[in-house]
């Protein structure tokens, strides 16, 4: 993955903790964020990411300038959702964005898909889109199943399956720390993305 995409994704997450999470926590006391078709959006908060821009009910602004500018035009207080996690990699609410759309794009598939792909696995499961990682995932039988747009083990979108109980090391199936993962192809078509993230998904439950 290029630097623009880390950069990118980067910006994303810290949008979606700043001015969706943040706000949504202080107001409702949940974090929990909603995968949509070009973007992300709050649970209980009516403010979402739509492409290259922040809307709510009653306007809409470019993801442009900096996260303190974009919650003025939108009355939001900005600011990460203190208090529900330990908050890591802060984006500065002065740091000015500079958002690649073509990785947006990527970023919203791969976390779109996912959702889809949770939703057809786990039917009786509401696929979250958690700010601290953002990465979309669900929990069934004390195992995480999720999609990651990409992170400090990975730096692209991939898919991932983890049990609370690890199963031993040594390649095969289980090859990540925390259980599986598989890289993700964005430029695939949709339905064979999520179709790919289905059988990784089974593959998991049936070794679990």
């Amino acid at each position: 993955m290029t630097d623009s995409y880390g950069a990118t994704l980067r910006q994303l997450r810290g949008i979606a903790e700043n001015l969706i999470a943040g706000p949504q926590y202080r107001a409702s006391g949940t974090v929990r964020l909603a995968v949509r078709p070009a973007g992300f959006s709050g649970t209980t908060l009516p403010v979402e990411v739509q492409g290259s821009d922040l809307v709510w009910p009653e306007g809409r602004v470019p993801l442009t300038g900096t996260v303190a500018q974009i919650a003025r035009a939108a009355g939001l207080r900005a600011g990460p959702p203190e208090g529900s996690y330990k908050i890591v990699d802060p984006l500065s609410p002065n740091a000015p964005l500079d958002i690649d759309p073509g990785v947006a794009a990527d970023v919203y598939l791969s976390l779109y898909a996912g959702g889809q792909a949770l939703v057809e696995f786990t039917p009786d499961q509401h696929p979250v889109l958690w700010p601290e990682h953002f990465d979309v995932a669900v929990t069934a039988g004390e195992v995480n199943y999720g999609v990651s747009p990409g992170d400090g083990f990975h730096a692209g979108p991939y898919a991932y399956v983890g049990p609370w109980k690890l199963p031993e090391p040594g390649g095969g199936f289980w090859n990540a720390p925390f259980g599986a993962f598989a890289p993700l192809d964005v430029a695939q078509p949709e339905h064979d993305l999520v179709a790919g993230i289905v059988e990784f998904f089974e593959r998991g439950r049936s070794r679990v």
